[in-house]
């Protein structure tokens, strides 16, 4: 047993340099908003992971702090989609490597020029392990990940935090072994809603507090048979309440 464990992270490691992903744009309701890099997404400087818990860069990753010139228009209840890719945004096999199993989160927090790091997050949505890893069902459906809009969310602009949660090698704490741990893939897209509601987000979620190495949504192995999963934050933000 050990030494099949010992191969399928050996496996894990392999596959690490074909790993990274980031955002290259959304849709809403179906239509494509076209490239968001720099434009509306608050594009990271690479694609590579976060792992340590304690940087501002967990948040909306690197660039965080740096605003987009524009937003993205979306009403109330409408449904987005963001795309990720891997290197090659026009080849749909290039998203991320099959190997990265793990959850994709979603986020949201009224607008900030800033990078994020403060409490003020609430969760949209959260897909984990349903037969397969929400990163592999990401994968299949050509790099995007579908949510909604609660129908009640306040008008106004708003950060939308997407994360792709890997976990092939959150075996080990990341804390206690560099370079291993969960790996974060976190963009940040700025949004303007239209809406007649007036639910605003008020989870008040602190990515650098909340997020711990000992959590089990974060230190989780994935090559041994399990039947649940609980990724790590928050529940979903209800919005009717």
């Amino acid at each position: 047993m050990l030494l099949y464990h010992s191969a399928l992270a050996l496996l894990a490691l392999a596959g690490t340099a074909s790993s990274h992903a980031t955002m290259f744009g959304v849709s809403v309701n179906g239509e494509d908003q076209g490239d968001g890099r720099d434009k509306y997404i608050r594009t990271p400087a690479t694609n590579d992971p976060v792992r340590d818990l304690q940087s501002p860069n967990l948040v909306c990753n690197t660039n965080g702090g740096r605003a987009a010139p524009s937003f993205v228009k979306a009403a109330a209840g409408d449904t987005l989609a963001f795309r990720w890719f891997h290197f090659n945004p026009s080849d749909p096999g290039d998203i991320l490597d099959p190997s990265h199993k793990g959850a994709v989160l979603t986020y949201i927090a009224p607008f900030t020029e800033g990078n994020g790091a403060i409490p003020i997050w609430s969760k949209l949505a959260q897909q984990g392990f349903d037969g397969e890893g929400a990163t592999i069902k990401m994968i299949a459906n050509g790099g995007k990940v579908e949510f909604s809009l609660p129908k009640a969310l306040a008008p106004g602009k708003y950060l939308i935090r997407q994360e792709l949660l890997a976990l092939h090698m959150a075996d080990f704490r990341g804390d206690t072994n560099p370079g291993r741990g969960a790996e974060s893939y976190p963009s940040c897209v700025q949004v303007e809603v239209t809406s007649s509601g007036d639910a605003l987000p008020d989870q008040d979620f602190d990515f650098n507090r909340g997020y711990k190495y000992d959590d089990p949504g974060l230190f989780f192995n994935i090559y041994v048979p399990f039947d649940t999963y609980t990724p790590p934050g928050p529940p979903i933000w209800d919005a009717e309440a």
